[in-house]
């Protein structure tokens, strides 16, 4: 990756947290901190060549999937979304509101670019293995990507489809766990520990791979190998933060689960994103 494909992801990545920020802090709800962890991960999917896509045909058929299975990240999506040229971004502060279709969680049926409509915990791997699955019955060249939340895969849905991806070999198929640490009661190494992430999925019969989910070029460099896996789907395990980078602001409550920020607080925010 050259410098200047890098500076322009950052500033990508910089506009999509002020857009997650502010359309959180004007709806007076939502996920920030969720939002803000997966991303680079997005980023490295929507603008670093890797996910093939067209806002202009939404439905074509040939296009890469991205489901969020983690659907209270909502806020992240939409943003993503928008700066990819599916709706305007003065949409995005419509966050929430009544018929807004950018709502709490995503719904495909009135936005173009979901995939699926997510927030159910533990059903987007199952939905991803569907689509891989209708892609090889296809001969379709199409990639699914699927981003799930560690406090997430503690439902055993999510296991249940992890075998059968290693089952029917869909090695068109990525998760990406963005690894934050938290699930909304706590800690997720109090809740339900089961790190080490990577020798647990490759026992399941996966290529995998841990990487730190703020740099991009890990993220796309883990992205490009996943694409070149044959035979078996990959899982990319991203150490990631809760509300980074803006965690130094959060320090009576780290984990910050599902609070928007106040005014007060969305303002230092932009100013140290910058």
């Amino acid at each position: 990756m050259t410098s200047a494909h890098r500076a322009d992801l950052e500033a990508k990545a910089k506009r999509i947290r002020r857009h997650i920020i502010t359309s959180t802090t004007a709806a007076g709800s939502g996920h920030p901190t969720s939002s803000m962890s997966a991303v680079e991960i997005a980023v490295a999917l929507y603008f670093g060549g890797v996910l093939r896509y067209d806002p202009i045909n939404p439905a074509w058929p040939q296009r890469d999937r991205f489901l969020l299975s983690k659907g209270h990240a909502a806020p992240l999506l939409y943003a993503v979304l928008a700066e990819a040229g599916y709706f305007s971004p003065d949409l995005v502060p419509t966050l929430r509101q009544i018929g807004s279709p950018l709502e709490g969680h995503p719904n495909m049926r009135r936005l173009p670019g979901v995939e699926a409509s997510t927030g159910s915990l533990g059903q987007g791997l199952s939905i991803g293995v569907g689509m891989a699955l209708a892609a090889k019955l296809d001969k379709s060249p199409a990639r699914v990507y699927v981003v799930t939340g560690d406090g997430e895969i503690g439902e055993g849905q999510v296991w249940e489809a992890a075998m059968s991806a290693s089952k029917y070999k869909l090695d068109n198929l990525v998760a990406i766990v963005d690894q934050n640490g938290y699930q909304q009661t706590g800690p997720t190494a109090e809740v339900l520990d089961l790190r080490p992430l990577v020798p647990r999925f490759e026992a399941f019969g996966w290529s995998a791979q841990e990487i730190n989910g703020h740099d991009l070029g890990e993220v796309l460099a883990a992205l490009k190998k996943a694409q070149q896996t044959k035979g078996r789907p990959s899982a990319l395990i991203a150490r990631t933060i809760k509300g980074y980078p803006i965690q130094n602001l959060l320090t009576s409550d780290p984990n910050h689960h599902g609070k928007p920020l106040t005014k007060e607080e969305a303002d230092q925010a932009l100013a140290q994103i910058g």
